[in-house]
């Protein structure tokens, strides 16, 4: 699972450790981390401190990749924050993604009403057809018995 961490020097320890800031839930939705979450980096490993890093963890919790966050954060710079899209924008547009979908659901709604009622209306045209050809052919024996 990949998260967004930054580097911290813990000078009790005299070692660096990463604190957890989010996680990635999907391609393009993170997740905060409110609580306090860190990963010791061990004596070995040096880095700047404060530097913000993408970290990859196995399904252990094993370290797998860590690399530093710059090109991934100006990346969201020029591809979000660049064009005006901002978290106001994206509500109105969910909201009124949401009107959308429960107008389209209204109206499908309403096709499918549709939809039955003249299909009702059909059998109701084929009943009054079959009663008209019986009373034709009624009539038409009543004729010929005459």
């Amino acid at each position: 699972m990949l998260y967004l961490a930054q580097v911290r020097k813990n000078d009790f320890l005299d070692q660096y450790e990463l604190r957890l800031l989010a996680r990635q839930e999907e391609e393009h939705l993170w997740v905060l981390i409110t609580e306090e979450s860190l990963i010791l980096l061990g004596k070995g490993n040096t880095m700047s401190d404060n530097l913000l890093v993408l970290l990859e963890l196995s399904a252990t919790g094993e370290i797998e990749k860590i690399e530093d966050a710059t090109n991934w954060v100006l990346y969201l710079v020029k591809t979000y924050l660049s064009t005006g899209i901002t978290p106001d924008f994206l509500q109105e547009e969910t909201e009124r993604a949401e009107q959308w979908r429960q107008n389209l659901t209204l109206q499908n709604q309403d096709l499918a009403r549709r939809t039955l009622e003249l299909e009702a209306r059909r059998e109701q045209i084929q009943a009054l057809e079959e009663t008209l050809k019986k009373e034709r052919n009624g009539l038409c024996q009543d004729n010929r018995d005459s």
